[in-house]
């Protein structure tokens, strides 16, 4: 009885663990549409676009929606995603992770740390807040995943800008404050959130990085392949969840993509809508 009572004691211990290995799903493609947001000819037209786009660049997006996060934070999930599919190139950690969390409304964009340059902090969460987010408000899934994707693209190529609509319905650069004082001041005041944002950045990095040397040391990754957590061993990423019957058989939404083994160090944003 006492044995059996011990078993159940550990049992709950590792409980936890288990569920959030299970939560993993399966990388099946360029888009992972697994909290059904996506209609089928967005998703064949995104899954194209990245494909193409990592045999030109070599960089590796991948788009993943879920159900819920189950009560996760966004950013340890979406660093967990990033980290278990291996997204980008070895030698370049050239992945990107565009996650939305259909139910709790969060998105995040996780990039590699080759890309951290280019793909900075703020310049993924402009693409969140203007151009994904009214999209998104709008109930427009479609758009608003396209031209996330056509964003991130173009900011790994340097070719991105956020634009606001003028009085006269041209287009001019978003300049902050512009108008309203001079211009020196209004650089400062930018000046002064690139050195916040970049403190922040470096703070998650280090806190991402202490967490994964507490789980190295704790032995619940092994061989750098995700594999569960005893004593449920087995699962990799966990079977996750199923949609749209099977994922339509899963019919083309990317296939030939694989993870490369890409590092990310905490580098992104994350909104919501």
């Amino acid at each position: 009885m006492k044995k059996a009572g011990a078993l159940f004691f550990v049992l709950l211990l590792f409980l936890p663990f288990a569920v959030e290995a299970a939560k993993i799903p399966v990388p099946r493609g360029y888009v992972n549409d697994y909290g059904d947001m996506i209609s089928q000819s967005a998703e064949a037209d995104l899954a194209a676009k990245l494909k193409s786009f990592e045999e030109t660049d070599s960089t590796q997006l991948v788009v993943l929606t879920v159900p819920s996060l189950e009560g996760e934070p966004l950013e340890d999930y979406s660093i967990r995603v990033a980290e278990a599919w291996k997204i980008g190139q070895k030698t370049k950690d050239n992945g990107i992770l565009f996650l939305v969390s259909r139910e709790d409304r969060k998105m995040r964009i996780e990039v590699g740390r080759g890309l951290e340059g280019k793909l900075t902090d703020l310049t993924a969460g402009r693409i969140i807040d203007l151009v994904v987010k009214p999209k998104f408000k709008a109930e427009d899934y479609d758009g608003g995943f396209t031209a996330g994707v056509s964003a991130l693209i173009d900011a790994t190529r340097g070719e991105f800008t956020a634009d606001r609509r003028t009085s006269s319905g041209g287009q001019e650069p978003y300049v902050p404050f512009a108008g309203e004082m001079p211009p020196w001041f209004a650089l400062l005041i930018l000046m002064g959130f690139f050195v916040l944002f970049s403190a922040m950045a470096r703070s998650r990095a280090r806190h991402n990085e202490l967490r994964r040397n507490d789980l190295r040391r704790r032995g619940l990754r092994r061989s750098g392949t995700w594999r569960g957590y005893p004593p449920y061993p087995g699962g990799h990423y966990g079977e996750g969840w199923s949609t749209r019957e099977e994922r339509d058989s899963d019919s083309d939404s990317g296939g030939g993509f694989s993870g490369g083994g890409g590092g990310f160090g905490g580098g992104g944003a994350s909104g919501g809508w």
